[in-house]
């Protein structure tokens, strides 16, 4: 990657990184067109999930530690790819904050899957109704990865799965995902089971059945709803099981992203 100074922080090569923690000003910059991915950990699987990285800029302080990273870029053909480096102070000022991770990226979105696409190439699916913490959905995606999943299907109101937070807490997990987006829900579950999926409802209700005591399908759509409100009851009706995670009986529930990663790990296990 070709390496270029950037001394003014009103450059217009870094306009990608404009005020990264102002919600309006990221919703016009990005659009529908590209995403920030923040952090060494989330650079590296960028390079190697296929988007195509517009840009990198850096704090030159962690220049020698990134260039190992930077150099081989997994394998793909970045020679055209910038890496602007820079102070902290005017890598802070572009941003808006303090970068302590010190390196950010901008790369181009990829059209979103339809669940239909979805239904026909993937054995596990997490499906997400309701999320809009990017702390949540990204480890949601996390988790998702490191148990197998083949995708995620959000329904109309989730998160966008690109939000900067959703990539930075996924690690960057997220990019190495098949996402649709559901466009008539929850009729997409139905779609789901008409193409040979289980789906299961995760609520903490009593009369569900046990996770633990489950025959685990060979094509399985693990439902998870927001915390509080949980899953909409037209939504656990659509889906063919109601399962929950065996707690103590004096704890509420588990954060969505927690008992995300329990799901996958009881419906991965082997010999499932």
């Amino acid at each position: 990657m070709p390496i270029e100074r950037v001394t003014d922080p009103d450059d217009p090569r870094v306009a990608d990184y404009r005020d990264l923690n102002v919600v309006v000003t990221r919703r016009r910059l990005e659009g529908d067109r590209f995403f920030i991915a923040e952090g060494p950990a989330a650079l590296t699987r960028l390079l190697t999930s296929g988007h195509r990285v517009r840009s990198v800029l850096v704090d030159e302080r962690k220049m020698e530690r990134l260039r190992p990273t930077l150099d081989l870029s997994g394998g793909v053909d970045t020679t055209d790819v910038p890496v602007y480096a820079t102070t902290r102070d005017v890598l802070n000022e572009i941003v808006g904050f303090d970068l302590h991770r010190g390196v950010v990226a901008a790369a181009d979105r990829r059209p979103l899957r339809s669940v239909g696409e979805l239904a026909t190439t993937s054995r596990r699916l997490v499906v997400l109704e309701g999320l809009n913490d990017p702390e949540n959905v990204g480890a949601v995606a996390r988790s998702a990865r490191a148990f197998g999943a083949d995708g995620l299907v959000l329904d109309p109101t989730c998160l966008d799965p690109y939000y900067r937070r959703a990539v930075r807490v996924s690690m960057g997990e997220i990019l190495h995902l098949h996402v649709a987006r559901a466009a008539r829900w929850p009729d997409d579950l139905d779609a789901l089971n008409t193409a040979g999926f289980e789906t299961w409802a995760l609520s903490p209700r009593a009369d569900a059945g046990d996770l633990w005591d489950a025959d685990i399908p060979d094509r399985l759509a693990l439902v998870l709803g927001a915390e509080g409100p949980g899953l909409h009851p037209d939504t656990i009706d659509r889906c063919r099981r109601v399962v929950r995670i065996p707690i103590a009986p004096d704890v509420d529930s588990l954060n969505v992203g927690a008992a995300a990663a329990v799901a996958l790990a009881v419906t991965a296990r082997p010999g499932s």
